[in-house]
């Protein structure tokens, strides 16, 4: 039971949880979990072929996690710019992985750059449509060592 109040990110998906968070595992680690629709106590209200779409996912690793599920709206997903996952990296090597593993077959919007405020920075939008942030603040973390 956490300590204290969290905010964690939340995907929604159309079919290819499965596929996503495996990429984001193999992307930044961690532990991932999953429940399928079928293995649930909604598998009798559902159609057959939604058995094996994702009720729930959780990718843990650190002092991030990341959920997601296939269970998008009636609606359909409608996917924006208005929200990012922010991923703060603890150190240079970390941000230079995390940014050439989840930009593979997405779309760098501005490559990884030193900046005035003294970041690492650099943004992206996956193979899944996600938008990521990813920020390493050298004087931050070596003032913690």
């Amino acid at each position: 039971m956490p300590s204290m109040t969290q905010l964690n990110s939340y995907l929604t998906f159309n079919g290819n949880c499965r596929e996503a968070m495996t990429f984001y595992k193999e992307c930044l680690g961690g532990d991932l979990l999953f429940q399928t629709i079928g293995a649930s106590p909604l598998a009798s209200q559902l159609p057959e072929e939604m058995k094996e779409c994702i009720l729930h996912s959780t990718l843990t690793h650190q002092g991030f996690v990341l959920m997601g599920s296939d269970m998008a709206p009636g609606s359909g997903l409608v996917k924006g710019n208005a929200v990012s996952l922010m991923l703060n990296c603890i150190s240079e090597a970390d941000i230079n992985t995390f940014f050439q593993k989840l930009s593979q077959d997405g779309k760098v919007k501005h490559q990884l750059e030193h900046t005035f405020w003294g970041a690492l920075f650099g943004d992206l939008t996956d193979k899944y449509g996600n938008n990521w942030i990813l920020n390493y603040e050298k004087e931050l973390n070596t003032k913690k060592l």
